[in-house]
């Protein structure tokens, strides 16, 4: 489990092809010292288990699949990714619960830099959209963001200057894509959702229905 609470900007070392997919080198740096083979590490926002490591290099094998359904399939030498240990028991909890388990990848749609901050909007897909919600955490590249506005078919978050600084999200620029990882107390309550409520059917519990007893602005 993770928190979005970004550790370290690292490079990629280097990317080697193997049998089941690739396998990427990465420096970690400060965060070396307190890893050991078998431990997990979100990359970029996926979580990855670290192979093998000499001295400050660590060597992640991932698998075709996990290519498929994130951007570290794109990744090159010398990309600058986010790194996160995997949160210890005994941990404090800053961000939001994070598994690494990328739900899709959406393209950066717009920046738009004003009054010390960067806001960014993703279009995504309907799948990705629904799970979406105003004020809501969103998990991108790995850090934990609120969701500021929703659309048809985007989202837009705010970056402040601490997160632009210890994160690689400075880096973006229009039509990059980012691996998404919606909250995880939402995609449980859509999914019983799905259960409960026959496709087609129009739920007893609407959106004005909420509003009209206060309970949502």
């Amino acid at each position: 489990m993770f928190t979005g609470l970004i550790e370290s900007v690292q490079s990629v070392c280097s990317i080697t092809d193997t049998s089941c997919g690739k396998q990427i080198a990465i420096s970690l740096e400060e965060l070396a010292a307190d890893i050991r083979p078998g431990d997990s590490i979100a990359v970029n926002g996926v979580c990855l288990t670290v192979s093998s490591l000499s001295g400050k290099i660590a060597c992640f094998d991932v698998i075709h699949e996990t290519l498929s359904v994130s951007t570290l399939g794109q990744l090159v030498e010398g990309h600058r990714i986010n790194l996160e240990r995997a949160m210890p028991a005994d941990g404090r909890f800053g961000g939001h619960l994070i598994q690494g388990h990328i739900d899709g990848t959406a393209a950066v749609k717009s920046i738009e830099k004003k009054a010390g901050q960067h806001v960014i909007r993703i279009i995504a897909n309907s799948e990705l959209m629904k799970l979406m919600i105003p004020r809501g955490s969103v998990a991108v590249d790995g850090v934990s963001l609120t969701v500021v506005d929703i659309d048809e078919d985007s989202f837009s978050y705010s970056l402040i200057p601490t997160t632009l600084e210890r994160t690689n999200l400075t880096d973006l620029v229009p039509e990059n894509r980012v691996n998404i990882e919606a909250d995880l107390i939402g995609k449980w309550i859509n999914h019983r959702l799905d259960q409960v409520i026959p496709h087609g059917k129009k739920p007893s519990i609407t959106l004005e229905k909420l509003q009209n007893q206060g309970f949502i602005e």
